[in-house]
């Protein structure tokens, strides 16, 4: 059943445009992997594969600067703040959005 905050979610969902869907696609697919994250090593040995695995996917170029990471997170917050804006202190944020 769906509920209010699934429809008013949606609601602005519905209001945003493509490539700002994708971005807010992302950053959810980011919130869930966190959560999966968590806690999720039983060995050294599994931690240690995943730092080889960064290590390599690094070496291939899969990365991105500081400075793009930055673009994405302010893309990010304009658009919490368009989907959550009462539930976001927009103060809190301008401060990441000016810079």
């Amino acid at each position: 059943m769906e509920t209010a905050i699934d429809k008013e979610m949606y609601e602005y969902f519905r209001q945003l445009n493509d490539a700002e869907k994708k971005s807010a696609i992302e950053m959810l697919k980011t919130f869930l992997q966190g959560r999966k994250r968590e806690n999720t090593y039983t060995t050294l040995e599994e931690y240690n594969k995943e730092l080889e695995e960064a290590e390599e996917g690094y070496q291939r170029g899969e990365f991105i600067s500081h400075e793009e990471m930055i673009k994405q997170i302010k893309k990010w917050l304009r658009i919490c703040i368009k989907l959550f804006g009462q539930f976001v202190p927009k103060s809190s944020c301008k401060k990441y959005l000016n810079t």
